[in-house]
């Protein structure tokens, strides 16, 4: 039998997701993620088309903007089923809703659409098994947010394929990374963001950041951390809320949406218990007037969206914060090329020609995807492997990481282009 692997987005590339599956002997897909990306004029890029006629149904790992941004493209004609954990379903509205809101002139589907495709939306807990025709959906914990899923494919003859979407094999504060000890499939369709590079020791990452934290809040200054607003301000809060639960802490922008959306679904929560405290002890930014305020009140820490500095409140306090070097911004995110975040942390400045800023700088490698030993580590699990399909990543991040994999593993890799259909014979 051959399986077909259809690349609509994220080949040889980071950023809208979207892959779809199918038996050659099949009319149509299994369609995992439709995620956008975004280009350098910071204007939505969408996947290859494909009709909803041609789709048997959708899955969603998770509600990060790559791999859910472009989903209700398809409600626009049509209202195939798409399946998400309860919890990816409640904040993929959420942010879909906020892209519509910034970006929805550039996007062909309005709210509308998102509509539709959440009362279309079929929501399970992870570890369900889901039955579809003439295939089988084990649903499985990523590891990467609360509610991300992989999910594993068999077909009629017992034929599988597992995809990853974005996965983590650590524990974090927020979220138990992967299990993937039972895990079997002939065909692995998975992510290499950091296909070339290992993170460091998580532990490490933690003490640097509350060091630094400490330091800034002792010199009077006021640290700003820019986050992504789902999941890694999250983390951040938790961290604090366990090392530094007196501090002087606010958190503002949609990471306070998240944080109470959290607390409702806590069975996708690991630490709920410092998530709950840290809603209980530190202060949401409720308004511009309280904004204004904490800029002037020094020993404190801002955790806020955005965590590339494109927008959000994080642009608000840094263009009142950069001038006084008591103060630190300090980068939690990885920073894409073409961001603000990326330009302040190679530069000194946030745009071309702008002032330089004199408060401290600083990164921290807070990943929540999997790091490149871990991901080999991951594949060496997957029992009755015959086939690796690299997406999600650079070409040097792929062929890095696949040639690890054929050499240490014995298992060969593709590494499909966008817009290419890999036949895979098993």
């Amino acid at each position: 039998m051959k399986i077909e692997v259809l690349v609509l987005g994220g080949g040889r590339e980071v950023g809208r997701a979207a892959v779809a599956v199918r038996r050659d002997a099949d009319e149509r897909y299994t369609l995992f993620d439709y995620g956008i990306s975004f280009d350098i004029d910071d204007k939505p890029v969408l996947p290859l088309s494909i009709a909803p006629s041609k789709l048997k149904a959708i899955f969603i790992t998770h509600p990060h903007l790559d791999h859910v941004g472009a989903a209700p493209l398809f409600y626009v004609s049509a209202n195939p089923s798409i399946y998400m954990s309860k919890f990816t379903a409640i904040t993929s509205k959420l942010m879909i809703g906020d892209l519509l809101r910034i970006s929805g002139y550039y996007l062909p589907f309005e709210f509308l659409e998102l509509d539709a495709m959440m009362r279309n939306a079929k929501t399970f807990n992870i570890g369900d098994r889901i039955e579809i025709n003439d295939i089988i959906v084990d649903t499985v914990n990523a590891g990467h947010i609360p509610g991300s899923t992989m999910f594993r494919v068999e077909f009629k003859g017992g034929e599988s394929i597992l995809y990853t979407g974005d996965v983590n094999t650590i524990d974090t504060r927020i979220v138990k990374g992967v299990q993937h000890q039972k895990l079997e499939s002939e065909v692995l369709i998975m992510e290499s963001t950091y296909g070339m590079y290992d993170h460091p020791p998580r532990e490490r990452v933690e003490q640097l950041f509350i060091e630094a934290v400490k330091s800034v809040i002792e010199d009077g200054g006021i640290a700003l951390v820019p986050a992504f607003s789902l999941g890694r301000s999250q983390e951040i809060l938790a961290l604090l809320a366990e090392k530094m639960l007196h501090a002087n802490v606010y958190y503002d922008g949609m990471a306070r949406d998240i944080l109470e959306l959290m607390l409702l679904y806590r069975e996708y929560v690991n630490r709920y218990d410092l998530l709950e405290k840290a809603s209980r002890v530190f202060t949401q930014v409720r308004d511009s007037s309280m904004r204004k305020s904490i800029c002037k009140e020094g020993g404190s820490v801002i955790v806020t969206p955005a965590g590339m500095l494109k927008g959000g409140p994080a642009l608000y306090y840094i263009k009142r914060i950069y001038d006084n070097p008591r103060n630190a911004i300090m980068l939690v995110s990885y920073q894409a090329s073409t961001t603000p975040g990326r330009k302040l942390l190679t530069e000194g400045v946030l745009e071309s020609g702008g002032a330089r800023v004199r408060a401290k700088v600083f990164w921290f490698d807070f990943s929540s995807h999997a790091g490149a030993s871990d991901l080999l580590n991951f594949v060496k699990q997957v029992k009755n492997l015959q086939k690796v399909v690299l997406v999600h990543g650079n070409e040097d991040s792929i062929y890095s990481l696949g040639y690890r994999i054929r050499e240490e593993v014995g298992v060969d890799f593709a590494s499909p282009q966008v817009g290419e259909t890999l036949g895979i014979e098993l």
